[in-house]
């Protein structure tokens, strides 16, 4: 299965001590159960002779299946003009499929390079309101060794990254982005959500070095 589409998304961090507030929340909002995340992610970026333009893929592996199950997610550039720079959320084309163990040595064949590795770990709300709409909080823990998940250490401790995400289209995204900041601003009372990249307020240096290191990622 392969998706070529657009994600309208929005990113935050929230100190651990407030996180079971919020899944309280969401729990409210969304009238759903949360689901468990475990996902180790492999992050891939294409050597010089692939091209003038940098391309980067990631490998995501859900531990938390019994068979564990391989995605390659490839997300491509943000939406820009007037219209873009207007909508609070993130706007950016997506292509996601389902893959095999084997996707990592093909790209490495390929001649794309291991950048990082990470290992997310914490909760998911996946609903419908007015857009299909996943919530996602997880801690970001850096892997000491190559594929070692067992031993993986949180990149900032007491710190949580959330991120909102809805898959839109090239006729649907300003409906499915305003559906987005809608729901963000119910919750506005436990934390700030702004588009990747973009830091607003008191952002502690722990934080901000979080967003850089997986700001460019979704779920």
């Amino acid at each position: 299965l392969c998706m070529v589409d657009m994600e309208c998304v929005v990113q935050g961090i929230i100190e651990t001590q407030h996180v079971e507030a919020l899944e309280i929340l969401l729990q409210g909002l969304c009238g759903v159960q949360r689901e468990r995340l475990r996902i180790h992610e492999i992050c891939l970026k294409s050597g010089p002779h692939l091209g003038t333009v940098a391309s980067e893929v990631r490998l995501l592996c859900d531990l938390e299946q019994a068979e564990p199950s391989w995605t390659v997610i490839h997300a491509g550039g943000a939406m820009r003009g007037a219209g873009a720079e207007q909508i609070s959320v993130l706007v950016r084309s997506m292509v996601e499929s389902k893959t095999s163990k084997n996707a990592l040595r093909m790209f490495y064949t390929l001649g794309y390079k291991l950048d990082h590795e990470l290992l997310r770990v914490g909760f998911s709300f996946n609903f419908h309101r007015g857009a299909q709409i996943t919530v996602t909080v997880s801690s970001i823990n850096k892997m000491l060794k190559l594929h070692a998940t067992d031993e993986a250490m949180p990149v900032t401790p007491g710190i949580q990254m959330v991120e909102v995400t809805a898959p839109a289209t090239a006729e649907t995204y300003a409906e499915v982005a305003s559906a987005v900041s809608s729901f963000c601003e119910y919750l506005a009372p436990l934390l700030h959500l702004s588009k990747p990249g973009i830091s607003t307020g008191v952002v502690p240096a722990a934080a901000a070095s979080l967003m850089s290191d997986g700001g460019g990622t979704t779920l």
